[in-house]
């Protein structure tokens, strides 16, 4: 019985180590770089190829990389997560990408967990804990609500209430997470009009809208440091994320669900902002803004399944959540059902909507 194990366990190392690549961006942190390749080399299933795109580090990051065996893309300069992770997924190879951030350790486990829960999914997720609790949930997978603000499901919660059978999901953070190569390239990846933040959120609603979803594998484990680069309110941090709010709603709403939403669009944008403003970085969410507006124009179609989305979004979110954002938000929204009652009238149409 021994010997079918060991055969059994081969048999899936050979077949799985023709098919995985990992693309990590990098700038600068070369010492957590360095502990999250070593993660990677650990993993019980290992990977085709890793691809490090440096963003034009100054600390030595690329050099690590090269140390360690990875395939280096140097840029240069600081061109975004987006447009770093656009450049490794296509220059790799194999039929699944893992993107991983640079200051994300993996659990040997990781990749084999997935692996063993992608069935037909056209990406993986797994429980993303904060490294320096390794008890509290840094992520999960995403959640979006009508005001175009994300929460990463389960950030903040005790590890304890994670744990459970593999479900789908929608959207799949760009902290760690496994796609299907050949759905990057549909999707031409990212949208490098991001450059940084929330550019994985634009993607999984793209995905959405063409009928793909993920799964969310809570036995895949990770470790986050979380905001390692700039921090979590740098100034830089909030105006990015302030104007790809915006850019949300232009790329994804149509007219109909702008105007069903935009009571909801502007509380939720506006308490972000109060929240700014109390971090001390509220001209930096104006800039932003000011940014996002700046040719605004609606490009979204009609498509149910992002109505649909939203509303199972909010419910979740409602359920789970605890801060006073989200504590304000629904006290001031919850009895606007417009994009939920929109959803209804929609319903599921047996074409293209």
């Amino acid at each position: 019985m021994a010997k079918r194990v060991r055969v059994i366990r081969r048999v899936i190392t050979i077949t799985s180590v023709q098919v995985i690549t990992a693309v990590i961006p990098v700038h600068n942190r070369a010492d957590l770089l360095q502990r999250l390749l070593a993660t990677l080399h650990a993993q019980t299933i290992p990977f085709t190829q890793i691809i490090v795109v440096d963003n034009g580090s100054s600390d030595g990051a690329p050099e690590i990389a090269r140390q360690s065996g990875c395939h280096v893309i140097a840029l240069g300069e600081n061109t975004g997560f987006a447009h770093a992770v656009n450049c490794g997924w296509r220059a790799a190879t194999t039929p699944w990408t893992a993107i991983l951030n640079s200051d994300v350790e993996l659990d040997p486990r990781w990749l084999q967990n997935l692996l063993a829960n992608t069935g037909g999914a056209s990406f993986a997720t797994g429980l993303i804990l904060d490294l320096h609790t390794k008890t509290v949930i840094d992520g999960t997978y995403d959640l979006v609500t009508r005001a175009a603000c994300a929460w990463r499901a389960g950030n903040g919660e005790s590890r304890t209430t994670n744990t459970g059978d593999s479900r789908p999901v929608a959207i799949a953070p760009g902290t760690a997470s496994l796609f299907r190569t050949e759905v990057l390239r549909k999707l031409v990846g990212y949208d490098e009009r991001y450059g940084s933040y929330l550019e994985d959120v634009d993607l999984g609603l793209r995905c959405l809208r063409e009928g793909l979803t993920g799964v969310y594998v809570p036995a895949a484990i990770a470790w986050h440091h979380g905001s390692a680069t700039l921090g979590r309110w740098n100034p830089s941090v909030v105006r990015l994320i302030s104007r790809n709010q915006v850019l949300l709603v232009a790329r994804h709403y149509d007219r109909a669900l702008f105007r069903a939403c935009l009571w909801p669009i502007l509380l939720g944008q506006l308490l972000w902002g109060l929240i700014a403003f109390r971090h001390g970085t509220a001209s930096a969410w104006l800039a932003g803004k000011r940014e996002g507006l700046r040719g605004f124009r609606l490009e979204g179609q009609p498509n149910y399944r992002l109505r649909e989305f939203f509303a199972a979004s909010e419910n979740e979110i409602r359920a789970r959540a605890t801060g006073t954002y989200w504590r304000l938000y629904f006290l001031f929204t919850w009895r606007d059902t417009g994009a939920v009652d929109l959803a209804r009238r929609v319903g599921r149409p047996t074409g293209t909507y």
